[in-house]
């Protein structure tokens, strides 16, 4: 005991003496802001309709089966947290994409269709706005018309999303807030009544409609890319399969700069593939998307005062993985069982199958070919009887008048071979839908959230959507 208080008293002289020089050293360090962490780039990447089953289906899809172990994706070394993604009351629990993209872009709820302006149909500033008024450059990047509802969010202010034309317009009317669009809609901008892309190219911008035109872009130069009439065509159909991935990279390049850039990436058509109820273009719109996240943990590396936010605007379809038991099916041995291999040799869209079906007389062996595994003669059967079907309703809907047309969608002729052929691969995979709904539905499950580069810690763990918009304004400098 003699021994033990001169050694305690040396460590707590020693301790006392260490808090002083701590003390000393906080003084006298400068203290660290926020400003020392706001990134001089920031790009808000938007999985439409990727709700966590999405991220988990990847995973599997993604796996090497020859090796023992299940490969980590993109998205599980990003992980951050949740978000949650309810619409203003007034619209209930469950959004629509626009007013979701709202919150995201704004930090604002709104009501279901709402384009950047708040429940009493105000504008609202978003992020794309802010950081082009703080001397950033901007940019849009999306598989979709660039008038829809998740670029236009962070574009301009309408009352309703489907108000394309008028979206579109805004573009130009109301200021031009991007010094670059890349995606889809020649249809909305290259009309009988005004032809915006003249426009475009009035006002200096560089106007390409080709992909092979991306790599020759002039440098310096605001640009505008339009590759289809409205969206792209589906990644498993494109001519690149990852076109989204293609776009980012040239879209850094040319929004590279001095004050640093906003740049807002959509994998849209992921939400297309929920809606469809299509799992085997949803895990090619996802592929599109993981190798676009990628490429961006790349771009990170060499410009670590880069951050990058992903997350959805909302979940669709209510996708599960493993639908049937060996009770429920007797071709399935297992109970617990998904079976994504048959979709990884797939080299074509079901739509682009059912259209290839609907238009010709196709044995079972050749739609097995297109769909590269083996369908059985009651698929076969099934798909006979649907054409059969969407004959009737197509002769059905051009018997009727003018005035019974209108208000009405004309029917695909090809619809009931693609729910025919979607359910084929659904029950080959084991895919379940959480909608009875021919097409499929937005859900109000939370959604996951990705984060990396500088200020990416701001985004962990539960947030609200609307949280996210507002992290990034703090990151811009707005106060």
């Amino acid at each position: 005991m003699k021994k033990f208080v001169p050694t305690l008293l040396t460590s707590l002289l020693i301790l006392s003496c260490s808090q002083l020089q701590a003390a000393h050293n906080i003084e006298t360090a400068p203290a660290i802001t926020i400003a020392d962490n706001m990134p001089k780039n920031i790009i808000m990447v938007v999985g439409d309709g990727m709700g966590p089953a999405y991220t988990s289906a990847y995973r599997y899809y993604n796996d090497d089966p020859k090796t023992p172990e299940i490969e980590q994706t993109v998205f599980d070394r990003h992980f951050k947290g949740t978000s949650s993604t309810y619409p203003a009351p007034e619209s209930g629990y469950i959004t629509d994409s626009a007013a979701s993209a709202t919150a995201l872009s704004t930090g604002i709820k709104t009501y279901n269709n709402a384009i950047g302006l708040d429940i009493n149909r105000k504008p609202i500033e978003t992020v794309l706005e802010y950081a082009k008024e703080i001397g950033k450059k901007t940019g849009v990047v999306v598989t979709v018309q660039i008038n829809h509802a998740t670029p236009a969010s962070y574009l301009a202010h309408n009352v309703h999303r489907y108000n394309y034309d008028a979206i579109a317009d805004s573009y130009l009317d109301d200021g031009i807030k991007a010094d670059l669009y890349l995606g889809g809609g020649w249809k909305y901008f290259i009309r009988e009544n005004r032809n915006l892309v003249d426009e475009f190219v009035a006002s200096g911008f560089h106007y390409l409609d080709k992909y092979s035109e991306i790599d020759s872009i002039p440098k310096n130069k605001p640009v505008l890319g339009l590759f289809d009439k409205t969206n792209l065509p589906w990644a498993l159909d494109d001519s690149n399969k990852h076109r989204l991935s293609m776009m980012t990279k040239a879209a850094t390049k040319q929004l590279e700069n001095t004050d640093g850039f906003f740049m807002l990436v959509e994998g849209s058509q992921i939400d297309y593939a929920g809606h469809a109820r299509d799992i085997a273009a949803a895990m090619a719109e996802m592929d599109d998307f993981a190798k676009t996240i990628e490429y961006l943990e790349s771009y990170v590396e060499k410009h670590p005062d880069t951050l990058v936010v992903i997350t959805a605007d909302h979940s669709t379809g209510g996708l599960t993985i493993g639908k049937k038991t060996a009770r429920s099916n007797p071709d399935i041995n297992s109970k617990y069982l998904w079976q994504p291999e048959f979709l990884r040799t797939m080299t074509m869209s079901p739509e682009t199958i059912a259209k290839k079906v609907t238009a010709n007389e196709l044995s079972r062996e050749q739609v097995s070919d297109l769909l590269s595994f083996k369908i059985t003669e009651i698929d076969n059967e099934n798909l006979a009887q649907a054409k059969l079907l969407d004959h009737e309703i197509i002769e059905q809907f051009n018997s009727l008048t003018s005035d019974a047309k209108k208000g009405k969608r004309a029917p695909k002729p090809y619809q009931s071979v693609l729910n025919v052929i979607t359910k084929i691969i659904d029950v080959k995979t084991n895919t379940g839908w959480g909608s009875i709904s021919p097409s499929g539905t937005h859900t109000a499950i939370d959604v996951p959230v990705f984060a990396f580069g500088k200020g990416s810690e701001m985004f962990t763990g539960f947030q609200d959507n609307t949280d996210i918009a507002k992290k990034i304004f703090t990151l811009l400098g707005k106060k």
